[in-house]
């Protein structure tokens, strides 16, 4: 497929080089030519100097006759009207865009944009591993009534199956990551030490679930 990409900085340079290896082309937009040095002598792609939401620098890149778009400069707004562009005057349905301020995010999901926060998710990626506690969303549906988050999973849940944890919350337990690696459980599979727990529920119980996650399993029954 062809893929353009507006921004040629870390993240957009890396972007094109991992797509063209894995057998894409791509065209990067950028302002500055000089950013083009990030990519390297062996990219094959086209490097377009111009702004990337406009549309004349756009089919200049290929857009016409791409197959996914991604905003990656270092101005929040670019990245935005850039994406809009790029699936409202030219129907590209794979489109994502970068920011950096998290209070934006929800807005630009629901106007259909996929977004990436990537100081919020690297800053909350290492609060959760010093202070694990609550909830924390990685994805929202674009009505904002569902959510996948992962949730502090009391060590009291330790040894119990997933089956049960579901029944009790009220979740469906999307996938753990298990050592590193992300699995996908069945209803035998037993919560161990140190398991990520990931979950999809309704953005309006979150409360409710993140106690219940808290508290580990009622004590009627046994175990």
């Amino acid at each position: 497929m062809h893929i353009v990409i507006m921004g040629c900085g870390r993240v957009g340079s890396a972007l094109a080089q991992t797509l063209e290896q894995q057998g894409h082309t791509v065209a990067v937009i950028d302002q500055d030519p000089t950013a083009f040095r990030r990519l390297g002598s062996s990219f094959g792609g086209r490097r377009v100097t111009g702004v990337g939401f406009d549309q004349d620098t756009l089919r200049e890149a290929g857009i016409e006759e791409a197959g996914a778009f991604a905003a990656v400069s270092s101005g929040d707004n670019s990245n935005i009207i850039a994406a809009r562009v790029a699936r409202e005057m030219f129907g590209i349905e794979n489109v994502a865009a970068r920011i950096y301020d998290p209070r934006r995010a929800e807005v630009y999901q629901r106007l259909g944009i996929p977004t990436v926060a990537t100081v919020r998710w690297t800053a909350d990626q290492m609060l959760r591993r010093l202070l694990p506690s609550g909830a924390e969303p990685l994805w929202r549906d674009p009505t904002g009534g569902v959510q996948l988050a992962e949730v502090h999973t009391s060590t009291a849940w330790v040894g119990h199956k997933i089956s049960r944890l579901q029944e009790e919350t009220g979740v469906r337990v999307a996938f753990l990551t298990r050592l590193g690696e992300a699995i996908l459980p069945t209803s035998q599979t037993v919560l161990q030490e140190g398991d990520l727990v990931h979950v999809m529920m309704r953005a309006d119980e979150v409360e409710k679930v993140e106690a219940a996650f808290a508290q580990g399993p009622e004590e009627e029954g046994g175990h």
